[in-house]
């Protein structure tokens, strides 16, 4: 009898000291990490924009009509020879080239941060414009559509060894829902049918500098023949060095 109690005894206590440990292995879980926590790759701060292409659409405002490099329909170019910036200025619309598909493009700074734990938010100094970047199943932003859209992102990360995380990573973001607006600031036109995709990748030099390299698709089935690709480079800079927002110009 003795021997079984002391048997009862031994079952009974592994039991008790099991029980924590298929409670880990089964039960319930914390909440998953957050887009913030998440991220491959650091985005935030200061950067300014280095033009090293096209730099007689971005640094200054192109003749009405020069459609260059963008792979226009036929409607498009119509719209766009009848470009009158004096009448964007009448109807308050100066910020139809500050949109998501060209703001990014101009010249100047921007200013990366989290607005909360799942949204980033970029201010840009041209136009004074803030776009923010969802993670997950967030709701568009509600009201009517905006020059910017409703922008969706995620991560993609380069995974690393087994047990020690990605390795690095960029950003994907898929911007929809846009106000028509302009390409360029010389009337070029995109539709609200237009779409954006981006896709953001940091590089860390030797020296300690860090770029950011931006290459933007723009699909519209309206006044586009085909994607319109370009790619659009950044410097980080000193947080709040020379940040001067400046607002939207129509010409």
């Amino acid at each position: 009898m003795r021997v079984l109690a002391i048997v009862a005894f031994a079952i009974a206590v592994g039991a008790t000291h099991a029980a924590p440990v298929n409670a880990q292995r089964g039960g319930a879980q914390g909440p998953p990490p957050t887009p913030r926590a998440q991220a491959p790759v650091d985005l935030t701060g200061d950067w300014v924009s280095l033009v090293t292409e096209d730099w007689r659409w971005r640094m200054m405002t192109p003749p009405k009509g020069d459609v260059s490099s963008i792979p226009v329909t036929a409607e498009a170019r119509k719209v766009a020879e009848a470009w009158d910036p004096a009448k964007d200025v009448a109807a308050g619309d100066q910020c139809k080239s500050y949109s998501a598909p060209w703001i990014m493009r101009l010249p100047g700074r921007i200013r990366i941060s989290w607005e909360n734990d799942a949204t980033l938010k970029v201010e840009t100094e041209a136009g004074t414009q803030t776009r923010l970047f969802r993670f997950g199943n967030q709701p568009a932003a509600a009201g009517p559509a905006t020059y910017l859209g409703n922008s969706v992102a995620r991560w993609e990360a380069v995974g690393g060894r087994r047990g020690q995380g990605p390795r690095g990573g960029s950003l994907s973001v898929m911007t929809t829902g846009m106000k028509a607006g302009y390409l360029r600031k010389n009337g070029v036109p995109f539709s609200e049918k237009a779409t954006v995709e981006e896709h953001y990748n940091a590089t860390s030099e030797p020296n300690g500098d860090r770029w950011l390299i931006l290459t933007t698709v723009v699909r519209d089935p309206v006044y586009l023949n085909a994607p319109w690709v370009t790619s659009t480079h950044f410097k980080k800079v000193p947080d709040g060095q020379s940040w001067t927002p400046t607002p939207c110009e129509a010409s």
